[in-house]
């Protein structure tokens, strides 16, 4: 499998054929039929959006809105919308179409059916067909000129099962349609035999998630069996009825995996002889050509070729922007001059193998399709093993250009309505007025050298980066589960850490670890019969020796230079990341936090260390306001001793974060965690006291909220209090703390997070997909427990059946279980307590609203199935109060004012969330939804340190926002120190000799 080393010989045949392609798709057009081109608005709108970039991001994604608009009032306002901002630079003839005074004037109407109206017309370009038998029609054409294809089952995300379903049985369906209508079909020597083979006829092509709606990557078992009896059913039918079957490559996430399955399946022996199904490749992807040699072995080992469908990749914003915001290296490779050397490099490499492999070039571009018939016919290799595809609407003189000059074309043909048809036209749009475009420079008539020229890269050389963050902070990157030696770190972290279940963890008072009259059990909440171990409840006495070893070890902590202090907080951050998977393990087994968003967890732990040493460094430069003759220094202090008290829901990174910032800005800090989940802040200790913090200045303090927390709450000698948890205990610990006691010589500063009753606004024009999904992460992943998981959700009249149902739908969908679980989306809720006081809100729920889902869970273990009200009025207990669990409340509005209105209804003020693709309403929701995290067209859960600063108002908390640039303040005492540098009247000036 070694590359041959012909590539003079291949280049010059390349040019050769590249330079007879081109001319023959560049031939003129007649005067009248430019001038026909001309008057056409779809046309208008391509090439406004080729020269104005600015345009081109709005237009589109106007486009991408236009099929949720019903009346062409919404579309003639969202043109005005979108397109009317003053930094969009209009054509004059669309300027004047869009200078109407009122969407429902006869203007703004003529307005919205000119433009939906050519909007169709570039959708019916790049779409074959919106049912069966428009497709019918389309590939009889094509196959009049001497054309194959394969067909694409366009259609809204699968997101439940019942699509999931519904995507087989529609394949299916598809299928026999198109073998009935191939009974009176001739036979087309050119694309249906070739040295004696008959080629099917009918092709169709596939997305393998598409088969399973929880297809993940961190769950191939899981995937794989729910996918494969799927497919498995697909083939068999596939091959009564005498069609080929297809298998497109779609995210990176999924390539492996994917891969993997086709692997195994096609090697059973029911479809191993197989050699009507294909797969494809994305020569975007840095790792492709590896990708291409491993399938070239396996094929070896199959012993009966496949098709291998070779292409650029059509996901490369969305990759980049996904690898960037991750902290991943980025797959792609970052110009297309490298995935243009490496489609040539790939494209050798199958061609040289085609004994093994049958080869399909899908390009527009004329070098690339020149080049694999250079490598071809030097190596004569048989019309059999490879063949040329195009999109539909793409390539069109190109693909005629082939089949002219006797090579077997075949084109991608995707069918379907036109709004889940819609994600597909905007990659078709955007690929074809990009700057890099092949087809974009052949319209604009580049030289010929220029169009034709090898990609001269360096592909060695050309290594992935992990792109820097624009706001200039680098947070920890999260586990990828879809590399197998992540899963398998985690696997070994599970099992060993299951190995210590049980241990006894004591308090740490003043560099010791100490016994204790009390021993608690912290149970799996998933399986409470397993005991993640024994700590020891801290007594009051113990708690007051305590505060004085912060006491006396203050006055040194106070004078540690801020470097020294950033040092050990960073070194923790490392030793985090060294015990990454032990530590999401603990998350896992000990509050029953599933594995993505235990291993998130850590990073969050670990970015809060990392960004408060950071920010300390920065507040310690202070600030000088100096004058001449006088000195003006803003310095900052550390303030005394803080208490912390954690919640047991993010038991390690809301510990970390309350405990570091206290640290690092010089105070000596007491960690009073919730019991539930001393076990994990056992750990955190253990690494602090190993990156080095002194004697003291840290204490690990187990005990009963009510005793110990309350003590220290009301200790003279305590300064700071920072607790998250809930309302009640928050404000009675506001109260508590603005009372001077006896002794105490400052007020206590209070840092207090306080949950929230967060919902999220869905409107018409949201895209119902985005939206279903987000919801329904916001309100059950950790099983609602989460202080920003999303309780409500209020859907406009127009849509709120239709969204309703597939919610109701993508719900039932998720799998209950053991966190530990890969195939697990929602695992228990924490304890006994939370389970009775959740159920007893479901029974009142049951009195206020319809049942729209009420889901069976397992009883071994502290669970409760996701439920779902509709029907919610705004009012309602249900819609009102925190319930902290898997309970979501659906209420209907009749508009988005009424939206707002019910949104910022409750006492709360912590986060919430709009989808919506309507400007106007996004920009009300960024200024009128009274919350402190506004998230729009995403999911309300998961901020990030720095890039979301968390926290809210109202009700929800008192003090700066968490991984802010604000926050650390809160634990520093500002002085002002002023000196006047005059001596007998002389000072130094500056500047002055």
């Amino acid at each position: 499998m070694v590359l041959q080393a012909q590539t003079s010989t291949y280049e010059a045949k390349t040019q050769e054929v590249a330079r007879q392609l081109l001319v023959a798709t560049q031939e003129n057009r007649s005067f009248l039929g430019s001038l026909r081109d001309q008057m056409r608005w779809d046309d208008k709108l391509l090439a406004w959006a080729m020269s104005n970039p600015g345009l081109r991001v709005q237009l589109f994604r106007f486009i991408d809105t236009l099929p949720a608009l019903h009346s062409k009032s919404e579309i003639a306002a969202h043109l005005q919308e979108y397109l009317g901002a003053e930094s969009v630079e209009l054509p004059s003839a669309l300027k004047g179409m869009l200078n109407f005074a009122h969407p429902d004037s006869m203007p703004g109407q003529v307005a919205a059916t000119t433009v939906s109206t050519a909007v169709e017309t570039l959708a019916h370009k790049y779409i074959s067909g919106e049912n069966i038998k428009q497709v019918i029609k389309t590939v009889e054409r094509l196959r009049k000129e001497k054309m194959a294809f394969t067909i694409d089952l366009l259609g809204e995300a699968v997101i439940t099962e019942t699509e999931a379903q519904s995507y087989l049985e529609r394949y299916l369906e598809l299928m026999q349609q198109l073998i009935e209508a191939s009974k009176n079909w001739g036979v087309i020597p050119a694309i249906d035999e070739a040295e004696g083979y008959n080629i099917p006829q009918v092709q169709v092509s596939v997305k393998l998630t598409a088969f399973y709606s929880q297809f993940d990557p961190l769950d191939p078992q899981g995937s794989e069996e729910k996918v494969s009896d799927r497919i498995r059913i697909l083939l068999r039918r596939a091959q009564e009825l005498g069609a080929s079957v297809h298998f497109d490559m779609e995210q990176y996430a999924y390539k492996d995996l994917t891969l993997t399955i086709l692997q195994k399946l096609l090697l059973e022996d029911e479809f191993r002889q197989r050699t009507d199904i294909g797969v494809t490749i994305q020569a975007y992807l840095r790792d492709s050509l590896e990708d291409g040699k491993k399938l070239i072995s396996w094929l070896q080992q199959r012993g009966y070729p496949l098709t291998v469908r070779l292409v650029k990749g059509a996901y490369w914003d969305q990759e980049t922007i996904k690898s960037e915001q991750k902290h991943w290296p980025q797959p792609v490779y970052n110009d297309k001059a490298a995935t243009d050397a490496n489609f040539e490099a790939i494209t050798q490499l199958l061609l040289e193998n085609h004994q093994y492999v049958y080869t399909a070039i899908g390009s527009h571009n004329v070098r690339s399709q020149a080049r694999a018939i250079a490598i071809a016919e030097s190596l004569n290799v048989p019309r059999r093993h490879f063949e040329m595809q195009v999109l539909y609407g793409m390539g069109d003189k190109l693909a005629k250009a082939l089949v002219n000059q006797g090579y077997r074309v075949r084109v991608y043909c995707p069918y379907g309505e036109l709004l889940p048809g819609m994600a597909y036209l905007i990659r078709r749009l955007l690929e074809n007025t990009a700057n890099s475009s092949f087809l974009r420079q052949n319209l604009e008539n580049r030289p010929i050298e220029e169009l034709l020229a090898p990609p001269n890269v360096n592909l060695s050389e050309d290594k992935a980066q992990i792109r820097p963050e624009a706001g200039g902070f680098v947070g920890a990157a999260d586990t990828d589960f879809a590399q197998e030696e992540h899963r398998n770190m985690l696997t070994t972290a599970l099992a060993g850490v299951r190995e210590q279940l049980g241990r006894v963890y004591l308090p740490l008072v003043n560099g010791e670890y100490v016994n204790t009259q009390e021993l608690i059990d912290s149970v799996n909440p998933a399986n409470f019969s397993e005991v993640v171990g024994q700590v020891g409840l801290i007594s009051v006495a113990q708690a007051e020796e305590a505060m004085q070893a912060a006491k006396a070890a203050f006055p040194g902590w106070r004078q540690t230079p801020v470097h020294e202090r950033a040092r050990i907080v960073r070194k923790a951050a490392d030793l985090m990341e060294l015990r990454r998977s032990e530590l999401a393990a603990w998350i896992v087994l000990e509050v029953g936090k599933v594995v993505k968003e235990a291993d998130a967890e850590v990073s969050e732990a670990i970015d809060f260390c990392l960004y408060y040493a950071e920010e300390m460094e920065r507040l310690d430069k202070g600030v000088n306001y100096d004058v001449s003759g006088e000195t003006n220094r803003y310095i900052y202090q550390p303030r005394g001793i803080a208490v912390v008290i954690s919640p047991w829901n993010f038991p390690l990174a809301i510990a970390c974060g309350m405990t570091v910032a206290a640290l690092v800005a010089g105070n000596c800090t007491l960690l009073k965690p919730a019991e539930t989940s001393s076990v994990i802040t056992a750990k955190f200790t253990e690494i602090l006291v190993e990156a080095g913090i002194p004697q003291g200045v840290f204490q690990y303090l187990p005990g009963k909220g009510s005793q110990v927390g309350a003590y220290l709450v009301n200790h003279p000698d305590t300064h700071i209090i920072a607790f998250t948890g809930s309302q009640e205990v928050g404000c009675r610990i506001y109260a508590e703390a603005a009372t001077l006691k006896p002794g105490q010589k400052h007020m206590k500063r209070v840092i207090a997070e306080m949950g929230g009753k967060n919902g999220i606004i869905v409107d018409e024009s949201a895209d119902l997909d985005q939206a279903v999904v987000g919801v329904v992460q916001s309100a059950f992943s950790y099983s609602g427990q989460k202080c920003s998981a999303c309780s409500r959700v209020i859907v406009l009249e127009p849509i709120y059946d239709a969204f309703v149902q597939r919610l109701v739908a993508a719900t039932k969908s998720l799998n209950i279980g053991a966190a530990e679980l890969p195939s697990t989306q929602v695992g228990p809720v924490i304890d006994a307590q939370a389970r009775d006081r959740i159920l007893a809100y479901i029974a009142t729920g049951k009195t206020q609203a319809q049942v729209a889902l009420e889901m069976t869970a397992p009883t071994q273990g502290y669970y409760i199935g996701p439920v779902i009200f509709s029907e919610v009025p705004p009012d309602a207990t249900i819609a009102q109060q925190e319930i902290f669990g898997p309970v979501l409340a659906v209420i209907r509005v009749k508009d988005f004012a009424q939206a707002l209105a019910v949104a910022n209804s409750t006492n709360y003020a912590l986060t919430g969330g709009l989808y919506s693709r309507t400007p106007s309403h996004i920009q009300q929701a960024q200024t009128d939804l009274e919350v402190g995290n506004v998230y729009i067209n995403r999911n309300i859960t998961g901020a990030i340190v720095a890039r979301q600063p968390f926290g809210g108002f109202k009700l929800s908390g008192v003090g700066s926002k968490a991984g802010g640039p604000d926050y650390l303040l809160q634990f520093l005492e500002p002085r002002t120190v002023t000196e006047n540098i005059q001596r007998q009247g002389f000072a130094p000036i500056p500047g002055a000799e």
